[in-house]
Formats: C-alpha cells, sequence, structure tokens
C-alpha cells in the first residue's frame, strides 16, 4: 500500500564524509542552550575542553600533547568545522566527547543572518531577524514563488535572495524575516493558535527537542481542502524541492504533535484571532471596476497571483483596476465552477472569502481543466501488468510520462511495451521525489503512483 513514510529533515547522505562535516553533523545541536534544544552533554563537553585547553597539555619528559583543534580547522584541513549559518560565538567551543556516540544535530542549520548580508557575500552575520509587517496574500505569493522555481532541498545551500534552502528557511523566506531561523526558533516569531484559527499563511510546526533530527518540519497553510479539515494544501521545502500539494492534518508522520502557530507581524486583526479581520473584511463592490484606483485592488491581485494568476499580469499587480484583473478574477472564478454572472471577473463578496481565507480551487495552470490537470489521467490497469515478463500498452504509456516529467534518466533505450528494470528504476527514482521510502518506493507503480505520475 502506498503512502508517505516519516519525513526527517536532515540529510542523511551529505556531500561530503570528510571529518570537518561529519563534526558540523554531530556539534549543531552542541551549539544550542539546552532549553531551545541543544543536547545536555554538550555543557560538559565545553567545560572538558576549557580545562584541556588551560592545561597547557604538557606532560613529563617533554612529551606534549597536541592542543584542541584550532576553531575553524577540520581534521586534515578539508572543510571547516563551522556549520554554515551557526550563530558565531556558538560553534567554536561545541565539542563531541571521545567516548560518545553520534549525536542528535540540529537538523537545519543555525539562525543566521540572510546569506551574503552584511559582510562579504556568502559570510553569515550576526543573527538579525526581526518581525515585519507583511499580509497573507503577500506570505502565500512569496512561497508560491520558491514553489515555482522548484527550488531544491538543501540545508547548507542558499537561494540568491539570502534564504537557507530548507523547510525553516523557506518559512523564513515567506514570512519575510530578516534572517534565516530554524524549527527551534520559528515559535518565538508567532503566536500559538487552534485548529479552528489556522488561516492561509500560518504555520504547522513539529519541533523535537529532545532529537531535532527526528521528524521536525515545518509547513505553511494554505487553507482546507475539504469541508471535513481533515486535508489541507501545504507550501513546504522537503527532497526534491519546494512543492505545493494536498497533505493530511496535520501532516503524513507526527501528525498529533505538530503546532498551529501565526506569525506576530501578519496585518489584519490581532495574533491568535479567530473572526475575520480588517485585513480580509469585502470593501464592497464598488472598489473593483473600471476606474477603480485604490489598496483593496492591488490586495486582489497579489492574492490572484497567489491563488495561480501570475500570467496574467504583465507588471503588477497595482492600485488601478485592469483587464488583467478582470481576467484573473474571473479564471479565479470559473476554477471554483462558476459559470454565467457568478464569474463575471468581479469580486463579489463570496470571491473576495474565498480568496482571503484560502478557500476553494486555485487557477489551473495554461492548459489545464478546472480541476488542476492537463488531461484527465488514464484509468490504472493493476499492479500485475508492472511485473517482469509482463509486456503491455500502458508500460510504454508509463514510461513515456516517466520522460515527460523528468524521470527516465535509467533508459539506455525505449521506454517500450515490455517492463524492464530501467522502468523499475526511473518509478523508484519519481515515488522518492514524493517523499516515499520504504515499501512506497520499490519502483512498482500503484493507483498513488499513477496518478500522481498522470496529474
Amino acid at each position: 500500500m502506498e503512502g508517505a513514510p516519516e519525513f526527517e529533515e536532515f540529510d542523511p547522505e551529505s556531500d561530503c564524509d570528510c571529518p570537518g562535516c561529519i563534526h558540523w553533523r554531530r556539534t549543531m545541536a552542541h551549539a544550542l542552550p539546552v532549553r531551545d534544544g541543544g543536547h545536555p552533554a554538550a555543557h560538559g563537553a565545553r567545560r572538558a575542553l576549557v580545562i584541556a585547553a588551560a592545561a597547557g597539555t604538557v606532560l613529563g619528559g617533554g612529551q606534549v600533547l597536541p592542543a584542541a583543534a584550532a576553531p575553524g580547522a577540520a581534521p586534515g584541513g578539508h572543510h571547516p568545522v563551522r556549520p554554515p549559518g551557526a550563530v558565531p560565538g556558538s560553534w567554536e567551543t561545541a565539542g563531541t566527547p571521545a567516548d560518545e556516540g553520534p549525536d542528535p544535530g540540529s537538523p537545519q542549520g543555525g539562525a543566521s543572518a540572510l546569506h551574503g548580508a552584511p559582510g562579504t557575500p556568502g559570510t553569515p552575520g550576526p543573527v538579525a531577524s526581526v518581525a515585519r509587517t507583511t499580509t497573507r496574500a503577500e506570505i502565500l505569493a512569496r512561497a508560491q514563488k520558491w514553489v515555482t522555481a522548484k527550488v531544491p532541498y538543501s540545508m547548507s545551500k542558499y537561494w540568491p535572495d539570502g534564504y537557507r534552502q530548507d523547510c525553516s528557511g523557506f518559512v523564513s523566506m515567506a514570512w519575510n524575516l530578516g534572517g534565516n531561523e530554524w524549527t527551534g526558533s520559528l515559535s518565538s516569531y508567532a503566536v500559538r493558535i487552534t485548529k479552528s484559527q489556522l488561516q492561509p499563511g500560518d504555520i504547522l510546526l513539529f519541533h523535537n527537542p529532545a532529537n531535532p533530527e527526528k521528524g521536525s518540519h515545518v509547513t505553511i497553510f494554505g487553507g482546507w481542502a475539504n469541508a471535513a479539515h481533515t486535508q489541507y494544501t501545504a507550501y513546504e521545502l522537503a527532497r526534491p524541492h519546494a512543492r505545493k500539494q494536498t497533505t493530511p492534518y496535520a501532516y503524513w508522520s507526527n501528525g498529533s504533535r505538530y503546532l498551529a502557530y501565526r506569525y506576530k507581524g501578519v496585518s489584519g486583526g490581532a495574533p491568535g484571532g479567530s473572526g475575520p479581520s480588517t485585513g480580509t473584511r469585502y470593501p464592497g463592490a464598488g472598489s473593483f471596476g473600471p476606474g477603480a484606483d485604490n489598496k483593496y485592488v492591488t490586495q486582489l491581485g497579489k492574492a490572484l497571483v497567489g491563488r495561480g494568476a501570475a500570467r496574467y499580469y504583465k507588471s503588477g499587480p497595482g492600485p488601478r483596476w485592469s483587464d488583467a484583473d478582470r481576467r484573473a478574477t474571473q479564471a479565479f472564478q470559473r476554477a471554483q465552477g462558476w459559470t454565467g454572472a457568478d464569474a463575471d471577473g468581479l469580486p463579489g463578496r463570496t470571491t473576495w472569502s474565498y480568496l482571503m481565507t484560502g478557500k476553494g480551487r486555485d487557477i489551473p495552470r495554461a492548459g489545464a481543466g478546472a480541476g488542476g490537470t492537463q488531461s484527465k489521467a488514464p484509468a490504472y490497469p493493476g499492479r500485475g501488468v508492472f511485473r517482469p515478463g509482463q509486456s503491455s500498452p500502458s508500460i510504454e504509456k508509463l514510461g513515456r510520462q516517466l520522460l515527460k516529467k523528468g524521470f527516465g534518466k535509467h533508459y539506455t533505450q525505449g521506454p517500450g511495451p515490455r517492463w524492464s528494470e530501467s522502468d523499475r528504476r526511473n518509478v523508484e527514482a519519481f515515488q522518492r521525489a514524493q517523499g516515499w521510502r520504504g515499501a512506497a518506493a520499490d519502483g512498482y507503480p500503484g493507483p498513488e503512483t499513477w496518478r500522481r505520475l498522470f496529474a
């Protein structure tokens, strides 16, 4: 049975296995106070390191013990020990006692200023996060930019805007924070809310202080995907890249451990409030249409862009009503299945409510139907078709769709109608790209693999 296995926001296969990189992975949690999720053993380790350094390390007979490695130097002179994005002043003294096993390091880079600022590009500066004012539409629009760009997941790399390419860097970017945070610090910029109070732009956060590598993750709430509130639209950065997809509440795994938070800097209403706010109240039909020029037109346009209408705007959105606003609004209305006067391109109270609270369907991409897919997926032919020795047109159809989706690197020829190991390996790559592991990524397409592949 296919499903989404437990998410772990650390990379077990780092780009480098040199001692410095291994030390980085082991010491991230040691660099933090225990109250922020740091490892308790770090305090004893730091004390031991200081005592060893102060002792002079001279033994009888003139034998000199080697001093502790110089800060920033890794054994063998390979990569520096300091982790990218670590808080200055915290990593230098973080040690790993020799008799300890592998330590639960932080699953992300530490809190830091935006990459490359201030100072020399590429050099993290001091922590500089601030709670800047923003709107829900702006949060989703920024998140959508990374989704559209398919920003790759990485704990150590930074996108050109300065934000780290992991789940917490993604939220830091969407919230427009002044620096990069991690799952252990994001809550300090937010207030706790309940499930019933969730609105687009809020987050669902699971930070595991006992062992941050195990399950810690954060997603941006984009709106409920069903009336029962058992599924929602999640914006997140997870392997292989930023994505937006329908997700079980609160997540595929550890769902009961996720907590809902609202950013303190979001405008419109008091933090944690569940009722409609002045920022989302319908301003009236007179605010829209030919000749309208006001802030609500801009707010409408930004919300539409966040729901898939970017292609309608050559510039803007802006405060002056334009045909782009009308066509984008009409596209959103039609995506809800509305017709006639209900899809005239002028936002009424219901259209406005859907846009401001994240309800309804997004505008499908160009060439797609109202359901958001370019064509109806062909009927799933059954598991028995995809087995060694089998031959079927469905196998060739599967292979061609894998190529179309960018998962055909294992084909040396074909694809063809006969099932091959190349088919299996390409399917496995596609399944892993969905975040699946184990039996859910065995390379044999089940109904859900088939549905996603042809979506």
